[in-house]
């Protein structure tokens, strides 16, 4: 089988199209045909060396769809269409960047849907951290609210406008580039986050502030979320764009009096297939309306890795093995 095969950490070129051996199944484990794979900063990180548990070679890609070519589990038979995200894939063991993965049975999620390939494969990791995020922002059901969506043009940024819309809200996006903010046609307000004041565009609209704050960006702007959330309001981090870490955290000083602040992590809901079903669901009925920015095929993952870190992308970007 055809593999993109981190040799080491670096550039994008460190990335290598090989041919290996069609993994064995064992027990506990079903080997699955790759029908498609979205890409991920976080796979971006770990071939530039960020990820100190990640040994190479390794053959990255934190999710990924197809169909079920054997198993171990009598509950998915050959043939059965399947996701799988997170759970250590393309970390502590070979990912979705090849034409055959062995994964753990815990990990799949079996789904019926007529959706072609590459728009399935843009779902999984972003539309279950996206709609994960809001459930952690809890939002009055049927309520008007008000959201911020920092780094709104990032897929789960996008993927989070489309559902938060159908749930009601009004919604604020920011973008870094004046260029990318014509695809956030989904918001109802663009603001432009290049260093300005930020503060300043959100009072425009909201004067006393979003009634929630999904963050996505991270560590650098989570305490500057905490301020412009209004009084009471929540502010939810489910994005990395800036790095994991918060340096000097002094949650008394920094987090207003009765202002929430949670975190999501896709993680939270590996394996759930009730919880992607119910978005294919939604994705097939037109209510949600996924952007896929560009599609690679396998042997193309190195200009798709430059095309990521470049941040060119508005959307998701998919790979086909």
């Amino acid at each position: 089988m055809r593999a993109a095969v981190c040799t080491g950490a670096g550039r994008p070129e460190m990335l290598e199209i090989r041919e290996l051996p069609v993994p064995v199944v064992r027990a506990g484990w079903s080997l699955v045909r790759v029908r498609g794979a979205g890409l991920n900063r976080s796979e971006l990180r770990t071939r530039q060396g960020h990820s100190p548990t990640v040994t190479f070679p390794r053959v990255l890609g934190i999710e990924c769809v197809g169909t079920v070519a054997a198993s171990t589990d009598p509950a998915l038979p050959e043939g059965t269409t399947v996701a799988a995200v997170m759970g250590e894939m393309g970390r502590a063991f070979d990912g979705g960047y090849a034409e055959y993965a062995l994964l753990p049975n815990a990990l799949l999620m079996p789904i019926t849907t007529t959706l072609p390939w590459d728009v399935l494969a843009a779902l999984p990791e972003t539309y279950l951290t996206a709609q994960g995020a809001l459930d952690a922002l809890g939002p009055a059901p049927d309520a008007r609210w008000r959201l911020l969506i920092r780094g709104g043009t990032s897929s789960v940024g996008m993927a989070a406008t489309s559902i938060a819309a159908a749930r009601g809200a009004e919604i604020a996006a920011t973008t870094r580039q004046p260029g990318k903010a014509g695809a956030l046609t989904g918001a109802h307000h663009v603001l432009i986050d290049d260093g300005g004041s930020l503060a300043a565009s959100v009072r425009a609209v909201w004067p006393d502030g979003p009634d929630h704050v999904l963050d996505l960006v991270g560590a650098r702007t989570a305490a500057e979320s905490l301020r412009l959330v209004r009084r009471g309001g929540t502010v939810c981090v489910a994005g990395s764009l800036s790095g994991w870490t918060l340096r000097d955290f002094e949650p008394i000083a920094m987090i207003p009096s009765g202002t929430k602040l949670t975190s999501f992590h896709s993680d939270d809901c590996r394996g759930s297939a009730a919880a992607l079903q119910r978005i294919v669901d939604e994705v097939e009925a037109g209510t949600y309306r996924p952007d896929v920015d560009r599609v690679f095929g396998l042997e193309d993952i190195v200009a798709a890795h430059r095309y990521m870190e470049a941040d060119r992308a508005t959307g998701k970007v998919v790979v086909i093995p």
